[in-house]
This record gives C-alpha cells, structure tokens and sequence, in this order.
C-alpha cells in the first residue's frame, strides 16, 4: 500500500479552518472517496483543527496521509489547560469526530489528535 504525506503549518486561529477543510476534502478526492466520505473528512479536518486551536498551539500543524485504502489526519497539540466550558465544547467535537471518523484518539504522548478515515465506510 502506497501512500502520501503532506505537511500543512498554519496559524492557529479561526480564519485559517478553511485552508485545512479544503485541503483535506481535496486530498480526499484525490484518494477516490466517495461524496460521503470526501464530506465526512472535511467536517473531521475542520473539527480536529478547532480542537487542535483550542490547546493553543503557537501554530497548528498537520499530516494529511493519504492511501487508496484510508486517509490519516494528525494535528499537532499544545497543552490543554481548557476551563470547564471549553471542555465541554472539546467534549462536543470529540462526540462528532467520533461519528465521523473511523478511527479517533491521541497519540501515546498525547502531542497528536489522530484520525483516519478509511475509504468506502460512510455508511457503516
């Protein structure tokens, strides 16, 4: 199984979720998913990318790894020291990303938000 590693670093700030949504639903298509898939990568990019923002990273940066078969988004995360409400916002996109994603979670350091999204499982 081939696949590519792409490398996005952008400000971690609200305006710049487009350029993550975009790029990822690109590369989807690229990868042949299908229009539900390609839909459900684009809301987990823009929410792993909010959630990413949230712990405050100096920038927020992402792989995309795409292979015919999956495609893998890891952001990079600062440190998370969230007050009670924002939790319970990070607890609401955990909620989505676990509804859109196949797979979902952080690294064994904790330093990366992790999701894949596996080719042909939108309607699992």
């Amino acid at each position: 199984m081939n696949s590519d590693s792409i490398r996005l670093c952008v400000p971690a700030e609200a305006a710049y979720a487009r350029v993550v949504r975009m790029t990822a639903s690109n590369l989807a298509v690229l990868a042949d998913m299908d229009v539900d898939d390609v839909d459900d990568v684009r809301m987990a990019a823009e929410e792993g990318f909010v959630y990413a923002c949230a712990t405050a990273p100096a920038a927020c940066d992402v792989v995309f790894t795409v292979s015919s078969e999956e495609m893998r988004i890891d952001f990079a995360l600062g440190e998370v020291d969230a007050a009670d409400d924002e939790q319970t916002d990070l607890d609401l996109i955990e909620a989505l990303l676990n509804a859109v994603c196949d797979d979902f979670g952080f690294t064994d350091d904790g330093s990366s938000l992790v999701l894949i999204k596996k080719a042909g499982s939108h309607a699992r």
